[in-house]
């Protein structure tokens, strides 16, 4: 069974992972995020990382080592971890890969709910994120070949490589669901737009040609007539 932590925001594990390193101050863990890009994946700000490193205090998971204030500049107070605190911070870690948890994704919330739309509609929209997604997936790869460009190890990309494995697993799937609406013998489009009282799009119950159904160029000599296949 999980354990239940005094402090459990992901920003909270950033922290003390960083701090874990050397001790620091707050503006200069903040620093440190963004020249890291942690915020690609850990949603906060200047308000949100000065709250969570004083309940990381009062929880007893950092010190506070030294206040220092430079010439009118505000105080700054460097923190770090002790020996217990690493233990913590090590645990945590080690509970998140180890254990997938249940998410709840706004797309699949969505999905769940799609049926209160006409699949004239959805299938729009569908084929809309596709587009985006296709964005999405060129713009992390551009991302990755950039960042190893500058000399920086594979190893502190793999959330990008991960993120760019779950857009290519969305992406399947959307092409697979629009198949399955639009297949022209047991699509399910016809009867969904008669639950919404309109006639279903003549034509729109053709082979989707998504990367799964699109023929390939072999198929596509198969199927051609005799005389206008390669004699070769």
């Amino acid at each position: 069974m999980a354990k239940t932590r005094k402090v459990s925001n992901l920003l909270a594990l950033a922290v003390l992972s960083y701090l874990s390193a050397r001790p620091m101050h707050p503006y200069e863990l903040g620093r440190t995020l963004r020249d890291n890009g942690d915020e690609r994946s850990i949603k906060f700000n200047h308000g949100s990382l000065y709250m969570v490193i004083q309940q990381l205090a009062k929880a007893g998971y950092v010190t506070a080592l030294e206040t220092t204030r430079e010439g009118q500049r505000p105080e700054r107070t460097v923190y770090a971890l002790t020996d217990a605190d690493r233990d913590e911070f090590r645990n945590w870690m080690r509970q998140l890969i180890a254990e997938p948890q249940h998410e709840y994704p706004s797309f699949v919330a969505a999905l769940s709910l799609i049926a209160a739309l006409p699949p004239s509609e959805v299938l729009k929209l569908l084929r809309q994120r596709l587009g985006r997604l296709a964005d999405r997936r060129a713009e992390i790869r551009a991302l990755i070949s950039d960042v190893l460009a500058s000399g920086v190890p594979e190893l502190f990309l793999v959330e990008e490589d991960y993120r760019l494995t779950l857009l290519e697993a969305e992406a399947s799937f959307v092409e697979r669901f629009i198949g399955r609406i639009t297949h022209p013998e047991t699509g399910w489009g016809p009867e969904w737009a008669k639950f919404h009282g309109e006639a279903y799009p003549v034509g729109e119950n053709e082979p989707n040609l998504t990367s799964e159904t699109r023929p390939t160029r072999g198929d596509a000599a198969e199927q051609a007539p005799a005389d206008q296949k390669d004699p070769s």
